[in-house]
């Protein structure tokens, strides 16, 4: 009878199996390496960082562009001739990349940490380089449809941007046990360094970055502007039909204090509301008119423009998905509208003592009221009776001929050749605001812009969400007391986790190799690896026949 020893026992290490498994396909341990990874996988894992980095800016980008959503999808409309809701695969499609990457880039830190051997499956490594692709060309499409919107992250950072510190400062401080048991644990090494490195200047960074922040709102409540006033853009859009007559009613409902409309001149001199050069997306001149459904909407008489229905598609396509909160009279409603006159649009903002804000698009050369587009609207606008003085209109033109009415315009003009209002982009706000002149920013439709430009002193702004800004009473901002919650909050944080941090590397070893001489305990999660034949004497006997008994060092 011989008896077995084991020589090692190794206990199950389902963790190291699960990361190594996920990130490299290298479930087994004789798979796994604790060597130094090579140079193309350390590249793999600066490719993995940057995607991440990359995505991370294009997330936050769509995060604080939610603002202005529908002026994104109108763009693409004007480019492609289809409203489509162009947000909702481009939204999924972040997600889905960003948790991807994000899921992948844990796994490699835990590599790191755990002293293994990076090594990216293929099959990863085709998917990160495809969202690499696919983010910078989504960048790349972004700045050629919708340029000017950059801008809005710069704004955007002066009310986020402590939110976004402190988040940044757990991220870098839980990371930071990694990193430590990754240098402290191991041999140094050129690669070890540099993960060391960029660890210590990302820190550094991150600690300085509140050198930098800029927010309005720090100041005391009794220094605070009043509330901006509120233009209904083409009424309330979210609610009801753009320039129709039921979503100016919804908009000085919900306290618009003043109207905004789009301004076209039909073939025979009457004023209507329309954004869109064609008649294709707000009405059903497809159906009514179908061989003149991409004819320029000042080309129809305002018979045939009565004859069209302006609400059906509103109830359709569900540009802001708030269709299903309206209730089926509204709807019923909605369905019936046609398209509105600015003699009509005029008459609601006088009874409601509201004023009025038009955007006029001038006819083409070969229109027949190309020369007397002006005379036509200020008939409209006397017919209405409305004073003059609540009517404000671009473009900035003509200005000899304008008695009475304000004009703006919706160009960066120099500030020596600006006067009475101003309509502009909103990073340029605070420059005309330092020179005394009046500014509408728009559009402004989320409540951390709002605020931002209420502690900026704008006067009023144009929104599509009359509803929502309502509801802000009093700006959403970080004020004194949230400053020192903040500070504490840092210090916290860093505390916590550096003691977590020091507790985990005290107890910390990924491989854990017991050596034994005795017979193992038995137990469900102990897995003996080798054995060996322990022998006396020489390393084979031979017994004689007969003899039954073994060697003592055997019994």
């Amino acid at each position: 009878m011989v008896k077995h020893q084991p020589l090692q026992v190794y206990e199950k290490q389902v963790f190291v199996s699960f990361v190594t498994g996920i990130y490299g396909c290298r479930w087994k341990r004789y798979q796994r390496s604790q060597d130094d990874s090579s140079r193309w996988e350390c590249i793999w894992f600066l490719i993995l960082c940057s995607s991440f980095l990359l995505l991370l800016f294009w997330a936050y980008f769509w995060l604080v562009a939610q603002n202005d959503f529908n002026e994104f999808n109108w763009s693409v409309y004007n480019r492609s001739g289809e409203w489509r809701d162009e947000t909702i695969p481009i939204l999924a499609s972040t997600t889905v990349g960003f948790s991807y990457i994000t899921f992948l880039l844990i796994l490699a830190l835990f590599h790191i940490s755990l002293g293994q051997q990076l090594n990216l499956y293929w099959v990863h490594k085709i998917g990160v380089l495809a969202t690499l692709v696919t983010t910078i060309s989504g960048v790349v499409s972004v700045d050629d449809i919708w340029g000017d919107e950059w801008d809005i992250l710069l704004v955007s950072l002066q009310s986020t941007a402590p939110f976004l510190h402190i988040g940044a400062l757990a991220t870098v401080t839980a990371i930071s046990w990694l990193v430590a048991g990754y240098v402290v644990r191991r041999d140094r090494s050129n690669f070890q360094v540099m993960v060391l490195l960029i660890y210590i200047i990302i820190l550094l960074a991150i600690y300085l970055a509140p050198l930098t922040f800029t927010c309005p709102c720090i100041m005391d409540r009794h220094s605070l502007k009043p509330r901006p006033d509120i233009i209904g853009r083409r009424g309330a859009p979210m609610l009801a039909p753009e320039n129709t007559m039921v979503s100016f009613n919804r908009a000085l409902q919900h306290g618009a204090s003043s109207l905004e409309a789009d301004v076209t001149i039909s073939v025979d001199g009457v004023p209507f509301l329309m954004r869109d050069r064609t008649l294709r997306r707000t009405t059903d001149v497809s159906k009514v008119f179908p061989g003149r459904q991409f004819d320029d909407a000042s080309f129809f008489n305002w018979t045939e423009l009565r004859s069209l229905n302006a609400g059906q598609w509103f109830l359709e396509s569900d540009p802001y998905w708030t269709v299903e909160t309206l209730s089926a009279k509204d709807r019923s409603r909605i369905g019936n509208q046609s398209v509105c006159s600015l003699v009509e649009m005029l008459r609601l903002a006088a009874r409601a003592n509201s004023s009025a804000l038009l955007n006029i698009r001038k006819p083409p050369a070969e229109h027949p009221r190309y020369r007397s587009w002006f005379m036509d609207t200020l008939w409209a606008v006397q017919k209405a009776g409305i004073s003059q003085k609540r009517v404000t209109w671009t473009p900035d033109t003509d200005r000899g001929r304008v008695r009475g009415l304000q004009q703006t315009t919706t160009e960066k003009l120099s500030l020596r050749s600006e006067r009475g209002v101003l309509t502009c982009i909103f990073p340029s706000s605070r420059e005309y605001l330092a020179n005394n002149v009046s500014v509408t920013v728009y559009p402004v439709n989320e409540p951390w812009l709002y605020s931002t430009l209420w502690c900026s002193g704008v006067p009023s702004v144009s929104s599509d969400a009359p509803q929502v800004l309502r509801k802000v009473p009093y700006p959403i901002c970080w004020n004194h007391c949230l400053v020192w919650n903040y500070i504490l909050a840092m210090v916290c944080i860093c505390v916590c986790c550096n003691r977590w941090r020091m507790s985990g590397m005290q107890n910390y070893n990924p491989e854990q190799i017991m050596l034994s001489a005795v017979v193992p305990r038995p137990s469900r999660d102990v897995n003996i690896m080798k054995e060996k034949l322990i022998f006396s004497g020489a390393a084979l006997t031979t017994f004689a026949p007969g003899r039954s008994k073994l060697p003592d060092q055997l019994l």
